[in-house]
């Protein structure tokens, strides 16, 4: 990440290390399982499939052609450690005199169709064994594809890629010392060959690569990512895909230009002046016959303003990733400048910058005025994404596009409804809506239609403006949905993201990248 002319952008004397992702080279193979050689195979299993006769022999032919091989060492092992196929269970088993030195079998649960979910942590199980042993290869099998359809094939080979390429990726560019991924090599056995499952496994990795770009954004600390060096990376996005991708930077004096009163009244305190961001995805050949914005909030930092985040689980020290939106987006621009996808032309937009303590910042009370003529009074400067958002909102209406999804670690109220890995999600249009979910499904990402109940919308009223900025203490996830309603033109059809509790693991002390692979599987559902 660069660092040039940004106020305070290298505080600290901080730099992250240049980190390769990890590259590995996946291939589709149709091969007799026991005859694979490498480092360490996987077999993902179902609980029907660890089913054993009187005799203690599995009754499925290959794990019980498996264990023959093994003499009985595979049966014998799932006993002993109570290895049933449960989803998320695991048992390595190191062997000696065969083709592969390890092997594993890993829980899908109750179904050979089972969840996005299973088959992600299949791959994410082949990454945690292959890091634990130092493999440099691993072919991944599943015991039971009868049922699976060419699509459902196609579909898991997916969701096995994404979970191992992210599984293996570490983000380890602030630590002094860092390993190198040794997995380099992935064959996937038993679900097919050919140019249309090798195709689904490029577009798997190009969606990785949009989503560990994603995750770096909001790993990087605000001494590290301002908005200028934010908006130096959507520059270099744009410039590495420059077939496809243009950027437009606009900087404060062209915001007020545009009358972003709300967006500016955020960024005022900030020593790290405001950096207004739209990339535009142009296909590179073919008519257009869909228009989409994305639109993400990109607070690099959010101190609370002089509503300052105090208190126990104010989570003052993770506010770095208050630009979880943005970093999905960006995200999202890079896997599309990747993939190309025909028919639709996408513009990313963020509004960023930092919301800070000054003499010059706003205080309570005072009223901003958006860039479509409405008035906000500030009743609380820690609502200060939803600020931001209105004026970026309107800027995406004005690009003539027909649907806008923003995308926001919004509200502390959405987690406390929705818990940390689901995001809560509002939207006018049941269309929309259908779009948006089926994408989740496939990726596997967990989103919750929620309701915008618009008699709360009494509570956002002002004696001396057209709206408060905050409603009451409940529903206050809908409130600030309500909020950036009075920002989109009534002819587009809208979208808001609430994804302040799985922008970030607490397990791993890191980003997740959440939003990035739901966001490109929406762009190509409206692709041609």
């Amino acid at each position: 990440m660069a660092h040039s002319g940004v106020a305070h952008a290298n505080l600290g004397l901080t730099q992250p290390n240049a980190v390769e992702p990890p590259q590995i080279s996946f291939s589709a193979k149709e091969i007799d399982v026991g005859e694979w050689k490498g480092d360490i195979l996987a077999v993902g299993v179902t609980e029907k499939d660890m089913s054993k006769d009187s005799n203690s022999k599995f009754e499925n032919p290959i794990l019980k052609r498996l264990d023959e091989q093994l003499d009985g060492l595979l049966s014998e092992a799932s006993s002993e450690e109570d290895f049933s196929g449960k989803a998320g269970q695991s048992t390595i088993l190191r062997l000696q005199g065969l083709g592969f030195k390890r092997l594993g079998l890993l829980g899908l649960g109750n179904s050979a169709l089972s969840s996005t979910s299973a088959f992600r942590s299949l791959g994410e199980g082949v990454a945690a064994a292959a890091k634990a042993s130092k493999a440099s290869s691993a072919g991944i099998f599943l015991v039971s594809t009868d049922e699976f359809s060419a699509e459902s094939k196609l579909k898991t080979a997916y969701t096995i890629v994404l979970g191992t390429v992210l599984g293996v990726y570490e983000d380890t560019r602030f630590k002094s010392e860092s390993k190198k991924a040794q997995l380099k090599s992935v064959d996937i056995i038993g679900l097919g060959s050919g140019p249309d499952l090798a195709q689904k496994i490029k577009y798997a990795g190009d969606v990785c690569s949009g989503v560990i770009f994603g995750r770096e954004l909001v790993n990087a600390p605000a001494n590290v990512l301002t908005p200028g060096v934010l908006a130096e990376e959507a520059s270099k996005i744009a410039a590495e895909f420059n077939d496809v991708l243009s950027a437009k930077i606009l900087d404060s004096e062209q915001c007020k230009e545009l009358k972003m009163g709300s967006y500016l009244g955020v960024a005022a305190a900030s020593a790290n002046p405001p950096h207004f961001i739209h990339i535009c995805y142009k296909p590179p050949t073919g008519e257009v016959k869909a228009k989409l914005a994305i639109v993400g909030k990109g607070l690099t930092f959010d101190s609370g303003g002089y509503n300052i985040k105090t208190g126990p689980g104010c989570s003052i020290e993770l506010m770095k990733f208050d630009m979880g939106g943005s970093a999905a987006t960006l995200g999202a621009a890079k896997a599309i400048g990747l993939i190309k996808p025909p028919g639709v032309e996408v513009h990313f937009i963020v509004a960023a910058c930092e919301n800070m303590i000054s003499g010059t910042g706003m205080r309570p009370g005072d009223i901003l005025t958006a860039s479509n003529g409405k008035t906000i009074e500030v009743n609380n400067t820690d609502a200060e994404g939803r600020l931001t958002l209105a004026d970026a909102l309107v800027y995406a209406c004005n690009q003539g596009v027909e649907k806008v999804v923003d995308l926001a670690t919004l509200t502390g109220a959405c987690v406390v409804a929705l818990g940390p890995t689901i995001a809560g999600f509002f939207t006018p249009s049941d269309d929309l809506a259908k779009d948006v979910l089926s994408a989740s499904e496939i990726t596997g990402e967990k989103l919750w239609r929620l309701p915008l109940e618009d008699s709360y919308w009494e509570s956002m009223k002002s004696g001396v403006a057209d709206m408060l900025n905050t409603g009451g203490r409940q529903g206050g996830a809908i409130t600030a949905a309500l909020f950036l309603k009075q920002f989109v033109d009534e002819k587009v059809q809208w979208m808001h993201i609430d994804m302040a509790g799985p922008v970030w693991s607490e397990k791993k002390k890191s980003a997740t990248g959440f939003g990035v692979s739901t966001l490109v599987e929406w762009v190509l559902k409206n692709s041609a």
